[in-house]
């Protein structure tokens, strides 16, 4: 029985090896625990029911029901259930998918020990787990504008300087860079930031971008 105070922590990929060594990096934090292991997406969503785990570390490359298809069945039934998704590939349009599946963060197979640890941390705390510019590239390397969707009443309901912020993530600046490019404090752009989520619809930074290439706010490249 894992500790309440620990971050509950769900594996889930289909090879045994790959699982007993994020375990053992896990399970040797103070604040950390793995409570269950899944080798595929269709047991990762029937444990994640069963456990209630705070994170799933979740491969999206596995044979049967894969890491994005059980990513959206668990965040979808699963709210409370962060998703920290691992790819072998730095720029896999399967990163992207499970970003819009509800997936909080992406980070490579090949992370240090440090940077998994620290990933599953940041996700539990309801921030997105993938380095800004990465995020930027694997979007604007995936997300089609090329015809850009009518803009969303939610974004027409944004004001001009959500919009301006909105576009600042979307290139990838995270929240003190926006505030130092606008002059104004590091918390109110937070709370700018947590507005134009909840009007737009985004659980985390991720969605957020993804929207603004959709809408065409920003193309590739930009």
């Amino acid at each position: 029985m894992i500790p309440d105070e620990k971050i509950k922590v769900l594996l889930v990929d289909d090879h045994a090896l790959v699982r007993k060594g994020f375990k053992l990096m896990l399970d040797a934090q103070p604040d950390l625990g793995v409570v269950g292991e899944a080798a595929d997406g269709a047991e990762a969503v029937e444990l994640s029911r069963r456990l209630r785990p705070d994170v799933v570390l979740m491969d999206l490359h596995m044979p049967g029901l894969d890491g994005v298809r059980a990513t959206e069945l668990i965040t979808a039934e699963l709210p409370e259930v962060r998703v920290l998704a691992l790819s072998t590939f730095d720029l896999d349009e399967n990163v992207v998918a499970a970003l819009r599946a509800g997936a909080g963060g992406f980070l490579p197979k090949d992370v240090s020990p440090e940077e998994l640890i620290e990933g599953v941390r940041v996700v539990h705390r309801g921030e997105s787990a993938v380095a800004p510019r990465l995020l930027s590239r694997l979007i604007g390397t995936f997300v089609r504008a090329s015809h850009p969707k009518p803009v969303p009443a939610e974004l027409a309901g944004l004001t001009d300087r959500e919009g301006e912020i909105l576009v600042l993530i979307a290139r990838g600046r995270s929240n003190p860079e926006i505030a130092a490019e606008l002059s104004v404090s590091p918390s109110t752009i937070k709370n700018h930031v947590t507005s134009l989520f909840a009007k737009i619809g985004a659980r985390d930074r991720a969605q957020a971008v993804i929207v603004a290439y959709e809408a065409g706010l920003i193309r590739p490249g930009e």
